[in-house]
């Protein structure tokens, strides 16, 4: 639809390109993925500068697609290069991956939401993504099978960024998440080298908790 393709410039053009998003190439393929497509009932905010809920996973947590602008921001920080092997943790029902498929010579979209997976399945297909796979399996542990990674992205707010995701990590690879509670995280960058993992922070951002990437308890005597 023409008012579709009008929002999706105005995304662009309104919050992208402004938050100092500069790739051509993140713009062209956000340009191009219909983003209301992976938004079922709710087509119409679609386009908003907001966190797009898609899901609820229960216990108060709601699945959704990060603002435009943060995911923007995000895989621009990872600098992915057009050969390069991916890892999308927490695709949701697939937005993210068919944006990264634009850029990466392969992704992998990781879900552990059996409906969400398989509604991602539905819409990559429909866009012919080839160079994209929808791997279920619990979003913490990453996807070995997969691994290693040159980028890795996790889609929303993580307490803790597990050692099972930095080791899947290749050689000079990068992980960036949002690093801290829905309300008030920090956006960062690990880097695998020499076999160590370093993080650099990157802007301050918000966006939805992602399921099992909570603080473990603290023990109290």
């Amino acid at each position: 639809m023409s008012d579709f393709a009008e929002a999706r410039r105005n995304m662009v053009d309104r919050q992208v390109r402004p938050a100092d998003v500069t790739d051509l190439r993140i713009i062209a393929a956000m340009l191009d993925v219909p983003r209301e497509r992976f938004a079922p009932g709710r087509e119409a905010i679609a386009y908003l500068d907001v966190d797009l809920p898609v899901a609820s996973a229960g216990a108060g947590v709601v699945r959704a697609l990060l603002k435009p602008m943060v995911f923007a921001k995000l895989i621009q920080a990872a600098e992915i290069g057009p050969a390069e092997h991916v890892l999308d943790v927490g695709c949701a029902t697939g937005y993210s991956s068919a944006v990264l498929a634009h850029l990466a010579g392969s992704v992998v979209a990781l879900e552990e939401d059996a409906a969400l997976a398989a509604e991602a399945r539905t819409n990559l297909a429909a866009l012919t993504s080839p160079n994209v796979t929808v791997a279920s399996a619990p979003l913490a542990g990453g996807y070995e099978t997969g691994a290693p990674y040159d980028v890795i992205l996790i889609e929303g707010a993580c307490e803790v960024v597990p050692e099972a995701l930095c080791r899947q990590l290749r050689e000079n690879g990068r992980l960036v998440a949002l690093v801290g509670t829905a309300s008030m995280a920090k956006a960062t960058i690990y880097r695998a080298v020499m076999g160590r993992v370093t993080a650099q922070p990157l802007f301050d951002a918000a966006g939805p908790a992602l399921p099992g990437f909570a603080r473990p308890p603290a023990f109290v005597f």
